[in-house]
C-alpha cells in the first residue's frame, strides 16, 4: 500500500452519491412491490404473466442502458440526459398509479427508457470528476456503491412498508417523488464540473488488455458467486423461517447491505488514505468470496435456528468480498476509457457476466434443485480463481524485483 497525498474528494462527490442514493431507493422500491401489485386486487394476474413482465423489465434495462449511454456520449451530452431520464422515470413511476393494464405497460415502458438515460450517464459524469484523481477512484466508487446500496435498502423497507401498509399507489407516488428529489444536485453543480477533463495519454494496447481481463475476472467472479448465491438465499428463506431474531421479511430482503453499508465505510476510509493496486484488491474479493461461499458448506441442507450465526457471518465475509470486487469495474473503465465514451463503456461493461451466465443457465434446473451442488461448484471455482490471480501477483512482484536488481 502507498500513501495518497494531496488528495481529497469533493462536494461534488456527495452530491452524486446523494442523487445516486434517491433514484435507487426509487427505482428497487418500485421493483419490490411491482410483482405483488400485479398480482393484487387491481390487475389480478397469474402469476406466471406477472413474472414474465417482470423478467422482460430486467432484459429490457440491460438494452436501455445501452442505448441511453449513446444518448448521452454522443447526442445529449451526460448531465442533460440524466435530467431528461430522471424526468421521465419519474412520469413513469406515476403512470403506475393508474389503476389498469394501460397504467403498467406505460409505467413501465418510461421507467425503463428513464433509467437507460440516468444510470450509466450518471456514473460515467461521477467517474469524469476522478480522471485527473486516478488514485481516489477506488474509494470514490465505493462511495457510489455505498450510495447504491443504502438507496435500495431504504427504498425496499420503506416503499414496501408503505405499499402493503396503505396501498400501492402510494408507494409508486413517493417513488416518482424520490426520482425528481434525485435531480436537485443536478441543478446545483455547474457543467464545467463534469467537463473539465485531460486527455489520457495510455497506450492503447495496454489499456484495452487492463479492461478485458478486468472484465474476464471479475465475470468469472459474478458466475461463481451466482451458483453459490443460490444456496446462499435457499438458507436465507429457511432461517428467516425459524429464526429468533426480531427481523422483519423486509429486512431479510436486504439483511446482507446491513454488513455492505458498515464495511463500505472503513474501505472509503482506508483507501482514501492510502492505494493499492486494483487487481490485489480483485484477488482479496475472490479470497473473501471463497470464505464466504466456504463457511455455507458447513451448514447442513435443512439448518436449525443454531446456524442462524454461521450465516450471519458468512454475510459478513460475502460483503468485504463484495466492496473488493463491485467498485473496481467502473474504476478501471474510468482510468483506461476515453472519458468521451465512458458511458458507452460503462453501459456494455456487464455484457461479459451476462455472456458466462448465459452458459450457467444451461445448468440452472441442476442447481435450483440441489442447492449445494451450485454452492460446491461455485466455491471450486472462485477458489481457482482466486489461485490464479495470488500466482500472478507472485509472479509480478518477482519479476519486478528481478529488474530492480
Amino acid at each position: 500500500m502507498r500513501e495518497i497525498k494531496n488528495k481529497t474528494h469533493t462536494k461534488e462527490t456527495f452530491y452524486y452519491a446523494f442523487s445516486c442514493m434517491l433514484e435507487r431507493a426509487s427505482f428497487y422500491g418500485l421493483r419490490a412491490v411491482l410483482v405483488l401489485y400485479m398480482l393484487g386486487e387491481t390487475l389480478n394476474m397469474e402469476r406466471d404473466e406477472a413474472l414474465t413482465i417482470y423478467g422482460w423489465l430486467v432484459l429490457s434495462l440491460l438494452i436501455s442502458k445501452i442505448i441511453g449511454a449513446l444518448f448521452g456520449d454522443l447526442l445529449l451530452g451526460n448531465k442533460k440526459a440524466i435530467i431528461i431520464g430522471g424526468i421521465i422515470q419519474a412520469i413513469g413511476a406515476f403512470s403506475l398509479c393508474i389503476p389498469s393494464t394501460t397504467g403498467l405497460y406505460l409505467g413501465l415502458s418510461l421507467v425503463v427508457f428513464g433509467s437507460g438515460l440516468f444510470s450509466p450517464n450518471i456514473t460515467a459524469n461521477f467517474g469524469k470528476t476522478y480522471v485527473t484523481k486516478t488514485k481516489l477512484l477506488d474509494s470514490a466508487y465505493t462511495i457510489f456503491y455505498l450510495a447504491i446500496n443504502l438507496g435500495s435498502f431504504l427504498g425496499v423497507l420503506f416503499i414496501s412498508y408503505l405499499g402493503e401498509t396503505f396501498s400501492y399507489t402510494i408507494g409508486f407516488l413517493i417513488s416518482g417523488i424520490l426520482m425528481l428529489f434525485s435531480l436537485i444536485p443536478f441543478l446545483i453543480l455547474k457543467e464545467e464540473t463534469s467537463v473539465r477533463i485531460q486527455e489520457q495519454q495510455l497506450e492503447v494496447k495496454f489499456s484495452v488488455l487492463k479492461v478485458l481481463s478486468t472484465l474476464f475476472i471479475i465475470g468469472l467472479f459474478w458466475v461463481f458467486y451466482d451458483i453459490s448465491n443460490i444456496r446462499s438465499i435457499d438458507l436465507q428463506f429457511q432461517i428467516s423461517e425459524i429464526s429468533s431474531l426480531v427481523i422483519s421479511k423486509y429486512l431479510w430482503q436486504v439483511i446482507k447491505s446491513i454488513f455492505v453499508l458498515p464495511i463500505s465505510i472503513i474501505a472509503i476510509l482506508l483507501w482514501t488514505k492510502t492505494y493499492s493496486s486494483q487487481l490485489y484488491k480483485l484477488t482479496l474479493g475472490c479470497i473473501f468470496g471463497v470464505i464466504s461461499f466456504g463457511i455455507l458448506l458447513l451448514i447442513p441442507k435443512a439448518p436449525q435456528e443454531d446456524y442462524t450465526v454461521t450465516y450471519l457471518i458468512s454475510l459478513f465475509f460475502l460483503g468485504i468480498s463484495e466492496i473488493h470486487i463491485a467498485p473496481i469495474i467502473n474504476s478501471v473503465l474510468t482510468q483506461y476509457t476515453n472519458p468521451k465514451y465512458l458511458a458507452i463503456a460503462i453501459s456494455l461493461s456487464v455484457f461479459p457476466t451476462r455472456l458466462f451466465y448465459s452458459v450457467l443457465t444451461l445448468f440452472n434446473d441442476t442447481f435450483y434443485e440441489n442447492p449445494i451442488l451450485g454452492l460446491q461448484y461455485g466455491v471450486t471455482g472462485m477458489t481457482f480463481l482466486a489461485l490464479a490471480l495470488i500466482g500472478y501477483l507472485l509472479w509480478n512482484k518477482r519479476n519486478t524485483i528481478y529488474k530492480l536488481n
